[in-house]
């Protein structure tokens, strides 16, 4: 399965709501350009987030947006279920009776399944606190050792 452009940047977008939370409303533009994000793909992206119970809007000078659960509360698969659909292995997908690819013996779904699972497993146990805490090890693992 193949994450889609518009999922990897809600994925980008939630972790940086993440990186504030408890702070101030953050801007779209302050999302977009410590992510990366296109501005105006962000926006749609953001409100559809917010549809979704990922994320809130404030309005005004001092508005933007924020998330919505606590980082350790919030899952990496719950974000793909919702941008784009069911997470399994894309060879999955088939035109034959049983599920499976024209030709392909019924033995394969076992593997089908068992990477669906293994890719389900990952992104439900991994939350958006996992993600912080993994960046803050890989800022200390390449920080420069000044030491004596």
């Amino acid at each position: 399965m193949g994450i889609t452009q518009k999922c990897q940047y809600a994925l980008r977008a939630l972790f940086e709501l993440a990186k504030r939370y408890g702070e101030k409303p953050a801007k779209i533009s302050e999302i977009a350009e410590a992510q990366g994000i296109p501005p105006r793909f962000l926006e749609v992206i953001l409100n559809e987030l917010k549809q979704g119970g990922f994320a809130e809007s404030r309005r005004g000078k001092d508005g933007g947006y924020t998330l919505l659960r606590e980082p350790r509360k919030l899952t990496v698969g719950e974000v793909i279920r919702f941008v784009q659909g069911p997470i399994g292995p894309a060879e999955k997908l088939s035109n034959g009776p049983r599920g499976e690819s024209p030709g392909a013996p019924d033995v394969l779904r076992t593997v089908w399944k068992r990477a669906e699972e293994a890719l389900s497993g990952v992104y439900d146990n991994t939350t958006f606190q996992d993600l912080l805490e993994e960046e803050s090890r890989l800022r200390q693992s390449f920080a420069p050792d000044f030491t004596i």
